[in-house]
């Protein structure tokens, strides 16, 4: 399984370090939008846990009540994550921004409030440059839309996102933060929470779209099933493939099952011996392919 604990871990280390500060920053400043970037440290160092727990746990080995393994405990965590995000991030965050903008506090020096954006945007930008490094080895050159929609791992891309949307967040604060304050502007101080949290909503939507799709048993892609087609259709044994049902268990393991038509005037040794062939060159071509299961027709 690719590992991307260094992206995670880096991650991690960013949100212990700021989330602290941004809720001491915003307390002693009456600022809605640093609570806001606060909430969302602190649920981004939640995920990331999650994330690791999530990835510890998809490593167990196979046993009699999960003969296929552990994998899709990835795909769980990552589901859990993206609901996190949406709920405590979020929505937290509209809803912090909306009370500050019914009812507007007048922001106090926010000296120690750009101090810690700086020091944040520092420390995320550091995260966000190394989880795009590492999602960069993971995508083989593709375009980074289809890297994320074709990939298996949903962390690989989670920490990428969360990051972003980190770097996004931070950016937006500091400049409606600055705004508020030259203009006497409270209200927008507000927005920025409120911009923030929407942020968080449309990340959360993705990487709960992806996950899901995964969770629900997302088979191998259509080009994919037509190459394992015709390298079963190469055996001497085989008339045709039938049919081919297929589901991640985990990033780079799938379970795969093919209905073949063998030829009549095969005997049972022949057809098994065909099977057996079949396995080996399918697991020889695809590594990711770990359980082939043949069902002649």
């Amino acid at each position: 399984m690719t590992d991307n604990r260094k992206s995670i871990y880096s991650a991690l280390a960013a949100n212990l370090l700021i989330a602290l500060t941004k809720f001491i920053a915003g307390a002693f400043t009456n600022s809605s939008s640093m609570i806001s970037e606060g909430i969302h440290s602190t649920v981004d160092t939640t995920n990331q846990l999650l994330l690791l727990y999530g990835l510890k746990r998809s490593r167990k080995a196979p046993d009699e009540f999960h003969p296929f393994g552990y994998g899709k405990e990835l795909y769980f965590w990552s589901f859990v994550v993206s609901i996190l995000i949406f709920g405590l991030g979020g929505a937290l965050s509209v809803y912090q921004g909306v009370l500050h903008m019914i009812e507007p506090e007048v922001m106090k020096d926010p000296f120690w409030n750009y101090i810690v954006l700086f020091l944040s945007l520092i420390f995320e930008g550091t995260s966000l440059f190394i989880a795009v490094k590492e999602f960069n080895k993971t995508r083989n050159g593709m375009r980074w839309w289809d890297a994320i929609i074709k990939s298996k791992d949903p962390s690989s891309f989670l920490v990428v996102f969360e990051d972003g949307a980190a770097v996004a967040g931070l950016i937006i604060v500091m400049i409606l933060m600055g705004i508020s304050h030259s203009f006497g502007i409270p209200e927008l101080d507000g927005l920025a929470s409120v911009m923030v949290g929407l942020i968080l909503v449309f990340v959360s939507f993705i990487l709960a779209r992806e996950s899901r799709s995964l969770l629900m048993g997302e088979g191998i892609a259509p080009e994919t099933r037509q190459k394992i087609a015709r390298l079963a259709e190469k055996d001497e044994s085989v008339v045709r493939t039938k049919s081919i049902l297929s589901t991640y268990q985990s990033p780079e393991e799938v379970i795969l099952m093919l209905i073949i038509d063998f030829k009549d005037h095969l005997d049972t040794e022949e057809i098994t011996e065909g099977i057996h062939r079949i396995r080996e060159h399918i697991k020889a071509e695809f590594p990711l392919v770990r359980f082939v299961i043949i069902q002649p027709e």
